[in-house]
């Protein structure tokens, strides 16, 4: 298996060209819930559909739920100024973790 390759285009250009992988866990359990391309700096406000990668259960119509105690982590939504389908996390829901791509097949 190869390294996950992070995409690159005009989001991530958008947004100064800088990239990293993150691994997102549950605040309430610890769970792993997916991991996701975070481009650019700044906080975790959003999580663009296109960016999750590895997600633990099947991303939600409505919402993202954790995979272990179903707790509600955000809610869908389009983000208007980009057109692009997100999940708008809700403050404190999540933990977040850098991580390498290789370390991606580590954890497989």
């Amino acid at each position: 298996m190869k390294p996950t390759v992070l995409k690159s285009d005009r989001f991530k250009k958008a947004r100064g060209g800088a990239s990293r992988l993150l691994e997102i866990s549950c605040t309430a359990c610890g769970a792993k819930v997916c991991h996701y391309q975070k481009d650019g700096p700044g906080i975790l406000k959003r999580m663009y559909v296109d960016r999750i990668m590895n997600a633990m259960k099947p991303l939600g119509a409505k919402g993202l739920d954790c995979p272990a105690c179903k707790a509600s982590l955000g809610v869908r939504m389009i983000y208007k100024k980009e057109d692009r389908p997100a999940y708008r996390l809700f403050v404190g829901a999540v933990t977040k973790k850098s991580v390498k791509s290789g370390d991606l097949l580590m954890a497989a």
